[in-house]
């Protein structure tokens, strides 16, 4: 399927105020949002921003790490917004004054980068230790570190032992020649690392929340985790709270380490998502060049596109990429426009025409006058629309915020319930079993999955899209696309691939079969720059051509 061609769309900027003092326009700032981990954490900070004097709306997107707010000038500051978000215990910083929409995205991109392989590495590691820890508790689970001798109180750890301590026994049998309480201790020792190295985030910001009166993801993991290594700490060091009772001092520390790297597992997935479809705005950030030839002291010297001046006079040569806007002074050329118009056809350029950074000069050399610069360039505004489109909530997110306020609170009271049912019903070891259950339905029920789900749609989607060039406006556009039945486009240039192609060749006379004369055609075309040019070489190499060489070639 053919690409369609960017639509972009402009927003108009705030009137000055008139003799009557009338109100300011609305302000939209995008503030950098740190710490976040799901969807109560997002609600949270959307919750505290929108009860912010003069705020009119806030959407707090947890894939971007961002918070757009539109906000009264005259009743709210973003000084005071970043305020706002801190007081809930997340970072939030102010954009750095200078730095374009294409600075922010490669800094966005080195912070996935980061997230992602720092995840990783914490993930690898914490499933290595869960396997190690794994192996080492089946020992524990046939005999006692105390003296204790026993078989799990657990039902489903009794079957796994049963099943793989034979095999286990014969290929290790050091392991069981192990001390069962020095085992306890190393299993003790590899928790508490991994705890502290690999999920102390979940700690801290479980704490900062608390601190905060409230509940999020964090939360869950800290208490269903923190309950069982305390459960196993107790059990390991004084085993006689729970012989004296006639029940098992089982450890849960391979528990601890699973939980601990399974979550770490999701989440390097999901910083993976982040990476994966920011992958189409890097791509447009990409197009621009990082260098210009400008005209300074009447010499021509190459500059850092980001040292280009209003008024400086830019050259390009035949096939270099346009490095900022401008408006042409002498020459002519052809421009290819297909990335930001989707037309397969080069744009006649002459002098008093305008052109767009980051489209390419196809034929001929020219020098044009900077105009627009920076955040006024047509690419950077292509790349904010993109990004606030990304940041912008589909209207079924409501339901998911909604949701996500409430989650954690209901979990946690289910999780008591449990307790209280399971240490009553239970026939042996109710304590023990009654707290297992409530660990497992503090584990289980991670709001992550409902909280990112609409967002990383959203990301994905509207990524997608700038990777075969759509401009896609947000959330709420893409939910409605989901009901069109019929898509009515005003032009060809909207459905094609941005270049041409050879269809048909048809031969006019007898005097050469098509071979011969797509061969002779080719090989002309193959010296020149020019799209359909390079459409017909194309044409020959798909059909297999041998193509000769010609003895003379002008471009005209």
């Amino acid at each position: 399927m053919e690409a369609p061609s960017f639509t972009m769309a402009t927003r108009a900027e705030p009137e000055a105020p008139n003799a009557r003092n009338e109100a300011l326009a609305p302000a939209r700032i995008d503030i950098p949002v740190s710490g976040m981990t799901c969807a109560a954490c997002q609600a949270r900070v959307q919750r505290t921003l929108a009860r912010q004097p003069g705020v009119h709306d806030a959407a707090v997107n947890l894939m971007t790490n961002t918070a757009t707010v539109t906000y009264d000038p005259t009743a709210a500051s973003p000084k005071a917004l970043v305020d706002a978000i801190r007081s809930t215990g997340y970072g939030a910083e102010l954009v750095v004054p200078g730095r374009t929409i294409v600075d922010e995205q490669d800094a966005q991109d080195a912070a996935y980068a980061e997230e992602y392989h720092a995840l990783v590495r914490k993930a690898a590691v914490s499933v290595v230790a869960g396997i190690t820890a794994m192996v080492a508790s089946l020992p524990l689970m046939t005999t006692s570190a105390h003296g204790f001798t026993h078989t799990s109180s657990d039902p489903f750890m009794r079957s796994v032992a049963s099943t793989l301590t034979p095999p286990l026994r014969r290929a290790l049998p050091w392991l069981y020649a192990i001390d069962p309480r020095a085992l306890s201790f190393f299993l003790l020792t590899t928790t508490v690392v991994v705890m502290t190295w690999a999920g102390r985030h979940f700690y801290t910001r479980a704490w900062a929340a608390l601190r905060h009166r409230s509940a999020d993801m964090n939360t869950l993991i800290a208490v269903g985790t923190g309950a069982a290594f305390v459960f196993s700490l107790i059990a390991t060091v004084a085993p006689g709270v729970f012989t004296a009772r006639g029940v098992a001092p089982d450890t849960y520390y391979e528990a601890v380490i699973f939980i601990i790297a399974l979550i770490l597992v999701g989440n390097a997935l999901e910083a993976r998502a982040k990476r994966q479809t920011a992958s189409a705005l890097r791509g447009l950030v990409a197009l621009q060049p990082k260098v210009a030839r400008v005209e300074r002291g009447g010499h021509e010297v190459d500059v850092p596109v980001d040292d280009v001046r209003r008024g400086d006079i830019v050259i390009v040569r035949p096939g270099e990429r346009l490095p900022v806007d401008g408006e042409v002074v002498s020459g002519t050329s052809a421009v290819d426009e297909s990335m930001l118009t989707g037309e397969s056809s080069p744009v006649t350029k002459r002098v008093g025409d305008r052109v767009i950074g980051a489209t390419i000069n196809r034929a001929g050399a020219f020098r044009y006058r900077a105009t627009t610069l920076g955040e006024a360039s047509v690419l950077a505004q292509i790349v904010r629309l993109m990004r606030e489109a990304q940041g912008t909530r589909a209207p079924i997110q409501r339901l998911a915020d909604r949701v996500s306020a409430v989650f954690v609170p209901v979990v946690i009271s289910i999780a008591i319930a449990t307790f209280a049912i399971w240490y009553v019903a239970a026939d042996s070891a109710s304590g023990v079993r009654a707290f297992a259950a409530a660990v497992a339905v503090l584990i289980i029920a991670c709001p992550c999955a409902m909280g990112l789900a609409v967002p990383t749609a959203v990301m994905v989607a509207t990524g997608k899209g700038a990777e075969l060039g759509i401009l896609i406006k947000g959330g709420e556009a893409l939910q409605r696309a989901g009901s069109l039945d019929v898509v009515v486009l005003d032009k060809t240039g909207t459905v094609t691939e941005g270049r041409p192609a050879v269809t048909d060749v048809i031969v006019v006379g007898q005097t050469r079969t098509e071979a011969q004369l797509l061969v002779a055609a080719a090989t002309i075309e193959r010296q020149s720059e020019h799209p359909l040019g390079a459409a017909i070489v194309a044409a020959a190499h798909d059909r297999d051509l041998a193509l000769g060489a010609a003895e003379s070639f002008s471009s005209e």
